[in-house]
């Protein structure tokens, strides 16, 4: 034993395992990024960054040690700086400091790691224009970050920050900040300095006000505050001149904010707590083309309404509207108008179900007023077809409108006459098409309202390429089945499939999770999974009047989310037409209380 003293014991699995040895980078990669100045590392399953990437531009390269006589084109003391560099979904959790080596950088990107921490050193990258940070978990950020004079965006949603420092007012260059998905309950008042911004957004965090400072944000476009806690807008925002989409949904607002809003195009307010519309606060939307006030509590539309000339889209789903005012039909540009869920008075279900057009020309009888024609004529042309196209609308309005011409085709001049536009609106309803136009993917970059009712089709093919799409009206045609690929439709929140002939609730709107209006009235519906229903979260309107349901599982009662649920006219026993005519509420408490224990 004592001769055993003093030495090393021996390793009997030496030369087994494998040496530990830090992530490397191939050389071509590196010898790329010399040339071009850009390094892309994304998804490569990096716990660190290897040392070499950040001394890239101070050691010499090891072909440079061995052999001096380079070409002229692969002389290394010449070769770019690296400006920008890509980091992203990997499992980073922390970042050196050896990154303040590549001060040239102008683009760093960092999102979708485990980030917990940022070196002070970030300050040394004095040329840095974009900083990108979301999905990480970083509670708080180096103060060395707000002296990045030239930083232009600045992205940190989803991460866990508690304050945002008033040295945020430094970054004086910022024309794009998003803070959403964090934990924020206040904002620094130097925001405002920030006076550069165009894209501001504060969505989903605690916030109960906004600080009177961003009134100086004179040049931002787009305001996003939806799901928080604000009960009220400072009036101080009425200077935010620029402002043309402002996004207020999910907070508790019980009134419009009162703007001057002279670039105002789309207010989003759904599910909020307002009552009232105020004549004073509609007068200020001049420009207004899209008003959403969906989810909320308003019981009376004010005349005033008829003053919004340039309003496309009117969103009132889940109110408690009873009396529609007439002078509605007297907006001249509006296409769209949702009611789903309101207790209206007048108006017969089958007007409602056939759609805006319809239902405009109903209360275009009751004000004994045609519409004046002469504007059409003098923006409408007449191609070979005999497809009259309004380049004013397709133009200014972004919409595409072939409608009640009892056509089995859309001539393809109005898809040409749409193309550069930017249609976001189409219209192909009362016609008698037995396939989706294929032409329709021409627009699926931006088309986000789909008006495909009153025709014959069987499927519904070429809809699903739509990524954009908000809305589908596929009603009064003759389904009975939807594509499984719908489900990639991720912004999908509206679909109308009432008059069809559908058995079963579609299959793939169970996966759907974006879903919070589906209308399935007048089917053949037999039956729901109330267990996959649960699972579409937003799911607010569900109408599944006049069907063949023999019975309506308790567990229906779970999916609280519902505002409005229809089930008038089928054959079920239970619950009773008296219960089902109390409303929503009372046929949920009811379902609930039958569930077995």
């Amino acid at each position: 034993m004592s001769r055993l003293i003093g030495k090393k014991p021996v390793d009997s699995l030496r030369g087994f395992r494998a040496p530990i040895s830090e992530p490397t980078v191939p050389y071509g990669v590196l010898k790329a990024a010399r040339s071009s100045g850009q390094l892309n590392l994304s998804g490569r399953g990096l716990t660190e960054v290897p040392t070499n990437v950040f001394r890239l531009n101070v050691d010499t390269p090891e072909e440079a040690k061995q052999n001096v006589s380079f070409g002229a084109s692969e002389r290394w003391w010449e070769q770019t700086d690296l400006t920008k560099l890509l980091l992203s979904s990997n499992q980073l959790t922390s970042l050196s400091e050896d990154i303040g080596l590549l001060p040239a950088l102008t683009t760093l990107d960092l999102h979708d790691n485990r980030l917990q921490t940022l070196p002070s050193a970030l300050g040394q990258l004095q040329e840095l224009q974009q900083l990108q940070l979301s999905h990480n978990q970083l509670t708080s950020l180096p103060l060395e970050v707000f002296s990045l004079k030239s930083l232009r965006s600045l992205t940190l949603q989803q991460n866990q920050l508690e304050v945002l420092p008033e040295e945020l007012g430094q970054l004086e260059a910022l024309t794009e900040l998003d803070v959403s998905n964090n934990q924020l309950e206040e904002l620094p008042s130097s925001l405002g300095r920030l006076c550069c911004l165009q894209k501001l957004n504060l969505s989903r965090n605690k916030l109960a006000c906004l600080p009177h400072s961003l009134a100086r944000l004179t040049n931002v476009k787009l305001l996003d505050c939806s799901n928080n806690m604000l009960s009220d807008i400072p009036p101080s925002l009425s200077q935010m001149l620029a402002l043309e989409q402002l996004y207020l949904r999910h907070n508790k607002l019980h009134f419009l904010p009162q703007l001057p809003a002279p670039a105002l195009q789309e207010l989003y307010l759904g599910n909020n707590q307002i009552e009232m519309l105020e004549a004073e606060h509609l007068a200020s939307l001049c420009v207004i083309s899209l008003l959403e006030l969906r989810d909320n509590k308003i019981t009376v539309l004010p005349e005033q309404m008829s003053t919004l000339t340039t309003l496309t889209r009117l969103d009132l789903t889940n109110n408690n509207i009873g009396i529609l005012p007439a002078s509605l039909s007297l907006l001249p540009n509006l296409s769209t108008l949702l009611l789903e869920g309101n207790p209206l008075r007048g108006i017969r279900r089958e007007v409602l179900t056939k759609g805006t057009n319809e239902l405009l020309k109903f209360l275009r009888g009751r004000v004994k007023e045609e519409p004046d024609s002469a504007g059409d004529k003098q923006t409408a042309m007449t191609l070979p077809s005999q497809a009259a196209i309004n380049l004013h609308n397709i133009k200014t309005l972004k919409t595409l409108v072939y409608r009640d011409n009892k056509a089995d085709r859309v001539p393809d001049e109005l898809f040409e006459a749409a193309k550069g536009h930017g249609v976001t609106s189409v219209d192909f309803g009362k016609n008698q098409l037995t396939a989706v136009p294929h032409r329709l993917a021409e627009l699926r970059g931006t088309l986000a309202d789909l008006n495909l009712s009153f025709n014959r089709l069987t499927c519904c093919d070429h809809v699903p390429g739509l990524q954009q799409l908000a809305h589908l009206d596929l009603s009064n045609n003759l389904l009975s089945d939807l594509p499984a690929e719908l489900k990639n439709v991720a912004k999908l929140h509206s679909v109308v499939l009432s008059f069809n002939k559908f058995k079963s609730f579609p299959e793939v709107l169970y996966h759907m999770v974006s879903l919070e209006t589906v209308l399935l009235a007048n089917n053949q519906v037999g039956g729901v999974d109330p267990s996959r229903l649960v699972q579409l979260v937003r799911l607010s309107t569900l109408d599944l009047s006049n069907n063949d349901l023999l019975n309506v599982p308790p567990e229906l009662g779970l999916c609280t989310g519902l505002r409005c649920l229809s089930l008038g006219g089928n054959p079920f026993r239970t619950p009773r037409a008296a219960i089902v005519a109390k409303g929503t509420d009372s046929v949920l408490e009811y379902l609930r209380s039958r569930i077995p224990t």
